[in-house]
C-alpha cells in the first residue's frame, strides 16, 4: 500500500511538472507555430528585412504591455494607457513648438506627465477607495483624452528634431533602436520583478491582498508605484511613436489598451492576479505583431484583421479561464490525496 502511495505521488508530481513546463512554453510554442505557418503561406515573411520590420512594429505594444503587466499582476487593469500616451506626447509637442523648450527638457517632461497621470490612477484607487481600477482608469482615459484635445486644439503637432525622433526612427546597424530599447527595458523589469523585494511585493499583492497586508506589505504604496510605472511606460511608448511618425496627435493610442492587455494574457498573465512574466509578455506582443504582419502580407482586408485580433483576444482570455480553473483543481487535489492516504493508513 505504501509503495502504491509513493508511486501515485511520483506520478502526480511528474504530471504537475509537465503541465508547468507546457504552461510556461505555451506562448513561445504558439509563436513558433504561427511563424512556421506564415513562412509557408508567404515567401516574403521569413526574410531578414521583414523580421526587423516585425521587431520595429512590436516595440510600441511591447513597451506599453510591460507597464500593463504590473497592473494585471496586482489583479488590476489600466484602460487609460492610450490616453496617457496621447496627453504626454501632446504636452511635449506644445512645449517644444510653442514654449520653445529644449528637447532635452521636453523628453523628461513627457515622461513626467505620464508618470504623474499613472500616480493619479493609483491615488484614486487607494486613497479615494474606488471599488476597482476599471473605474479610476476609465475616468482617466476620458479626462486625459479630453485634455490632449484641449492642449493641441484637436490638431496634430509635427516637425520634431532628430533627437526627439531617435528612439522611434533610428537603427544601429540593421536593428531598430526601438527594439533594442525594448530588450533593455524588459531586462530591467525582469530584474525588478524577480530580484527585488518590491517586485515580490507586487506578486504578493496580486496573489492575496489581505495576506500581503498581514505580512507587512504596504499595499497602497505598492499599487501607487505600479500605476505610476504604467503611466511612465505609456509616455515612453509615446516618445517611440512620435519618433516613428514625426507627429504628436491627440487621438494617438486609441486601441493600445486592448493590445497591451491581450499581449499580457497571451503571454501567461492572469486576470486573477499573482502571475505573469516579462518574457511571456514580450512573446505575447510578438505574437500580436507577427499576426498583423502576416495578415498584411497575405493581403487580408483591415476589417477582417480586426475580427481576427478580436478572436485572438477572446481565445487568450478563455485560455486564462481554463488555466485558473486548472490551478484551483491542482490546489484541491493534494488535500484530497492526503486525506485518502490518511484514511488508508488508519
Amino acid at each position: 500500500m505504501e509503495q502504491t502511495n509513493k508511486k501515485a505521488r511520483f506520478d502526480l508530481n511528474e504530471d504537475k511538472s509537465l503541465k508547468s513546463i507546457l504552461s510556461k512554453l505555451g506562448p513561445l510554442l504558439g509563436l513558433l507555430i504561427l511563424c512556421v505557418v506564415l513562412t509557408f503561406a508567404s515567401d516574403q515573411f521569413f526574410t531578414f528585412k521583414n523580421i526587423m520590420n516585425i521587431a520595429n512594429q512590436s516595440a510600441i505594444n511591447s513597451l506599453i504591455s510591460v507597464g500593463m503587466l504590473l497592473t494585471i499582476i496586482t489583479a488590476g487593469i489600466d484602460l487609460s494607457v492610450g490616453s496617457m500616451l496621447a496627453l504626454s506626447i501632446c504636452v511635449m509637442g506644445v512645449a517644444i513648438t510653442k514654449w520653445n523648450m529644449s528637447p532635452m527638457l521636453a523628453l523628461p517632461l513627457c515622461l513626467s506627465v505620464g508618470a504623474f497621470l499613472g500616480f493619479l490612477n493609483g491615488i484614486m484607487l487607494t486613497k479615494l477607495k474606488l471599488p476597482h481600477p476599471f473605474i479610476s482608469t476609465l475616468a482617466m482615459k476620458n479626462v486625459a483624452r479630453g485634455l490632449a484635445l484641449i492642449v493641441t486644439a484637436a490638431s496634430p503637432i509635427s516637425g520634431f528634431s532628430k533627437s526627439v525622433q531617435f528612439l522611434g526612427s533610428e537603427k544601429i546597424g540593421a536593428i531598430p533602436v526601438s527594439f533594442i530599447l525594448v530588450l533593455v527595458v524588459f531586462v530591467v523589469f525582469h530584474i525588478f520583478l524577480t530580484r527585488t523585494a518590491q517586485g515580490r511585493y507586487i506578486y504578493a499583492v496580486g496573489g492575496n491582498q489581505e495576506a500581503a497586508k498581514l505580512s507587512g506589505v504596504n499595499v497602497h504604496r505598492t499599487l501607487i508605484l505600479v500605476y505610476t510605472i504604467c503611466g511612465f511606460m505609456a509616455a515612453l511608448c509615446g516618445i517611440v511613436l512620435v519618433g516613428r511618425v514625426n507627429a504628436a496627435f491627440p487621438l494617438a493610442g486609441l486601441d493600445y489598451d486592448a493590445d497591451a492587455i491581450a499581449a499580457c494574457i497571451i503571454g501567461g498573465a492572469s486576470f486573477m492576479g499573482g502571475s505573469g512574466t516579462v518574457w511571456g509578455t514580450l512573446i505575447g506582443a510578438m505574437i500580436m505583431a507577427v499576426l498583423r504582419n502576416g495578415l498584411n502580407l497575405l493581403s487580408v482586408p483591415a476589417d477582417i484583421q480586426t475580427v481576427a485580433i478580436g478572436l485572438v483576444i477572446i481565445g487568450a482570455v478563455y485560455v486564462d479561464v481554463l488555466r485558473t480553473q486548472a490551478q484551483k483543481k491542482a490546489k484541491i487535489a493534494p488535500v484530497t490525496n492526503t486525506n485518502n492516504a490518511t484514511s488508508a493508513n488508519a
